[in-house]
């Protein structure tokens, strides 16, 4: 028997905001201030837009020091800060140039955190999509890539089912600070990292991409919670 469809999913709230540049350590006791503010009811969902002072920073994933290749006085002499954060993940490189997205996010309707990082990648590829870059997933790897070239990664965390860390994306990033780490734990043989700026051959213009990352995020949100139910 076949049911009349139902209404349509009322987008969730969800609140943008931009952080601009800012610390790593900073940027990660306010994300803390926001979870805590969401499962206490005081904040709705909400979709943080950052970048970052260059920094290497290590995931839980076991052996994830290893893949940190140049030493403390390398480090300083580059400027980039080494931090260990509770995500998921391996190591990974921030910087000016790639936009940073850490969505705060109350999970407790689909506690499914498998279904949410698929959930991220969908919509960085449908993002990069309208830039005129085919990215997609690589099979049993986090983040999306361009055939064997990562341009975004993806750690997250939980608490409370309420999410925090989350995406970055190479738009302008300078891509030299990689060389100093193995990305993720992705040797010359998986492949490399890329940016939206090499993909082009041209500067991209990091606001369009942030309403772009913004509006796809807001439009999927209620898809993704919809699967709750599916």
């Amino acid at each position: 028997m076949s049911h009349p469809p139902g209404p349509p999913a009322r987008a969730p709230a969800l609140d943008l905001v931009d952080w601009g540049r800012t610390a790593y350590a900073d940027a990660w006791r306010r994300q803390e201030e926001l979870v805590a503010a969401r499962n206490d009811g005081r904040a709705a969902d909400t979709l943080v837009f950052t970048e970052h002072d260059p920094v290497f920073t290590l995931g839980v994933r076991r052996g994830a020091e290893q893949n940190l290749l140049w030493d403390p006085a390398e480090l300083a002499r580059r400027g980039i800060a080494l931090v260990t954060t509770n995500r998921g993940g391996d190591i990974t490189y921030h910087g000016p140039g790639q936009i940073v997205g850490y969505p705060i996010v109350h999970l407790a309707p689909r506690k499914d955190l498998h279904a949410y990082l698929r959930f991220l990648e969908e919509v960085m590829i449908a993002s990069v999509a309208r830039f005129g870059l085919a990215a997609g997933r690589n099979p049993g790897k986090t983040g999306i890539w361009i055939g064997k070239r990562k341009i975004a990664a993806i750690g997250v965390a939980v608490k409370k089912w309420t999410t925090f860390h989350g995406f970055a994306l190479n738009v302008n990033t300078d891509l030299a600070p990689f060389t100093g780490i193995i990305p993720c734990g992705i040797t010359a043989a998986d492949g490399t990292v890329t940016s939206m700026h090499l993909e082009l051959g041209r500067p991209v213009d990091l606001a369009a991409v942030k309403r772009t990352l913004a509006a796809e995020f807001r439009a999927r949100l209620p898809e993704f919670f919809a699967g709750a139910t599916a």
